[in-house]
């Protein structure tokens, strides 16, 4: 039997035509079915922040009464003239907020990254033993009290805007995503560089830093939200009003609001007036995440390669 009697739509032009189009429409049916999912969970993903956005422009009793509303039923701007009030205070804690932030990404970017570097060398001896160790302070610390007492009493760390930035700057699981994906890199690269004369701390600044970028936006993305969400080492650590972050500066405006509202509600003078409690707790939200929202694009495209080839590799 020849080739062309077993299989005639090799030679067949019509035959292969057909196919092509049959190919190209179950592409064309897949990329529909694709992005009509894919904006649906868009929407569902943008429809709560439409809401906080909504919410901050309406007005106290119309939140009470109707509840939240895509559109502003009665339109204030309450909310924002009491969070702007005393508007130096609020520069002040945005300006600490991004300087520990800046500051605190950088430092810990590089000294995350740096450990990763040395952890995964297999040519280090000791690199097991030490990843034991920081794997065992994942498990077992040594309690709140003997961290604040070293905090405040042993590193005189308090009322101080380092105190801000070195309780985070060393992260076990961003060091164990950082050293995956430097296990990924070729040794070749290292070994010809130390056969051109090439120190390890240079390999680690011209070749691999350069070649870890993806990890590298990734780590910082995370860093850089958990400083910028930090509140909780200034309610320990800082009673100054010049040294307090963003978050913590909104954290203590909420909860003079609710006692106040509280201290009303009790004494029963002056129930008449309205505290924007829930409009102030939507504009606070506008306020904190807005600067991230604005930054995340300019790195998103590091982000899914980055986790994946970290999470794959080691």
């Amino acid at each position: 039997m020849s080739a062309t009697t077993a299989n005639p739509g090799r030679f067949d032009p019509e035959i292969r035509a057909n196919k092509g189009k049959g190919k190209s429409s179950d592409r064309m049916l897949l990329a529909v079915i694709g992005y009509t999912l894919l904006t649906i969970l868009a929407l569902f993903c943008i429809f709560p922040f439409i809401l906080i956005i909504s919410s901050s422009f309406t007005e106290e009793s119309s939140i009470i009464e109707h509840g939240f509303t895509i559109i502003p039923t009665q339109f204030s701007l309450e909310a924002y003239s009491i969070l702007f009030k005393y508007p130096a205070d609020m520069l002040k804690a945005y300006g600490v907020t991004i300087s520990v932030t800046l500051i605190g990404t950088a430092a810990g970017l590089f000294l995350t990254s740096m450990t990763a570097y040395v952890l995964s060398r297999k040519d280090f001896k000791w690199r097991n033993h030490f990843s034991f160790f920081f794997f065992f302070t994942t498990l077992f610390s040594g309690g709140l009290v003997p961290w604040y007492l070293m905090i405040v009493n042993y590193l005189q760390l308090k009322d101080t805007l380092v105190v801000l930035i070195v309780p985070m700057l060393m992260n076990v699981f961003y060091i164990i995503v950082m050293k995956s994906f430097m296990s990924s890199i070729p040794e070749a690269i290292t070994e010809s560089a130390k056969i051109d004369g090439a120190s390890d701390f240079l390999i680690f600044l011209k070749l691999i830093i350069p070649l870890s970028k993806p990890a590298l936006a990734t780590i910082g993305l995370f860093i850089a939200l958990a400083y910028w969400n930090d509140w909780y080492h200034a309610l320990l650590f800082i009673s100054k009003s010049d040294l307090m972050p963003l978050q913590y500066y909104l954290y203590r405006l909420l909860g003079n609001m609710d006692g106040m509202r509280k201290a009303m509600m009790e004494s029963g003078a002056a129930i008449n007036l309205e505290i924007p409690t829930e409009s102030l707790k939507m504009a606070m939200t506008i306020v904190a995440t807005g600067p991230i929202l604005i930054a995340y694009p300019f790195i998103q495209r590091f982000f899914v390669q980055g986790l994946t080839i970290g999470a794959v590799k080691g």
